[in-house]
């Protein structure tokens, strides 16, 4: 499904159903330190129901899985619901999956114990969206949204790797990033207050083959670029990992948390 959002990239078209097998094949890359914050919070665990927004190729409910809570992912993307259910069915891992814009969502009130939002907060309509989220949410309920970037002036290869992407999609918003909190929207705080927050530092492990697909499988390539275009960045970035990048290499991210609860 194509997308358009003139806050996101000055408007330029995206479909992340372009990309989904590089995504379901690079882009579960958060390491471990970034799931044990989560537990950490005592959430997650059996007993409590758990809806993923934006779940894409579900990354989160797999990896969190195990600590016992029942998942429900949900993804505009077709394409990258069908990857999420192919990985989940050959896992044996019992999460249901599907395909809906997430201010379309209408579970029966009271339906979750928490809500995530991992790498896509800024996508949706706010105002629509939140206050079925604190409808859907059971008392003292928790809604996270997550996210995880790296920092490319302080690490060579990603502020390479990033400026590859720029010239190719000069408006790619994605750029620039640097250590900060989430952004909660106004609209979120008429129906939301903020528990806690929290930004750490991340060393992620990557080959240039895994960081390779994982910009691939990014907004200003993979799922934006028309398909010489693609050709051609493949080709170069390849070719700068070769003369820039150790075989193996980590890439400095940084993580954040935004743990917010129905007012």
């Amino acid at each position: 499904m194509e997308i358009k959002n003139a806050n996101i990239d000055a408007g330029k078209a995206f479909d992340w159903g372009r990309t989904s097998a590089d995504y379901a094949k690079y882009r579960d890359i958060y390491p471990d330190k970034f799931y044990q914050k989560l537990i950490q919070r005592n959430l997650f665990t059996e007993g409590q129901t758990v809806l993923d927004l934006g779940t894409g190729t579900g990354v989160l409910p797999r990896n969190l899985y195990r600590y016992g809570a029942k998942w429900i992912g949900t993804d505009i993307s077709e394409n990258q619901i069908a990857e999420a259910k192919r990985i989940a069915s050959e896992l044996d891992m019992d999460i249901d999956f599907y395909t809906i814009a997430s201010e379309e969502i209408d579970f029966p009130d009271s339906s979750f114990d928490v809500i995530t939002a991992c790498q896509c907060f800024w996508y949706f309509d706010h105002a629509k969206l939140t206050p079925k989220l604190a409808k859907m949410l059971k008392p003292n309920g928790r809604l996270l949204i997550l996210y995880m970037a790296w920092l490319p002036y302080e690490d060579k290869i990603a502020g390479a790797s990033e400026d590859l992407v720029l010239q190719y999609s000069p408006q790619w918003s994605g750029a620039g990033e640097v250590k900060k909190p989430i952004h909660i929207p106004d609209a979120v705080y008429n129906h939301f207050e903020l528990v806690s927050h929290e930004e750490y530092d991340l060393a992620v492990s990557f080959t240039r083959d895994t960081w390779h697909g994982r910009m691939r499988a990014c907004r200003g390539v993979g799922a934006s670029l028309k398909e010489d275009e693609l050709e051609r960045w493949d080709k170069e970035h390849r070719k700068l990992l070769s003369e820039t990048a150790p075989e193996k290499f980590e890439i400095l991210h940084y993580a954040a948390i935004a743990e917010l609860k129905k007012r």
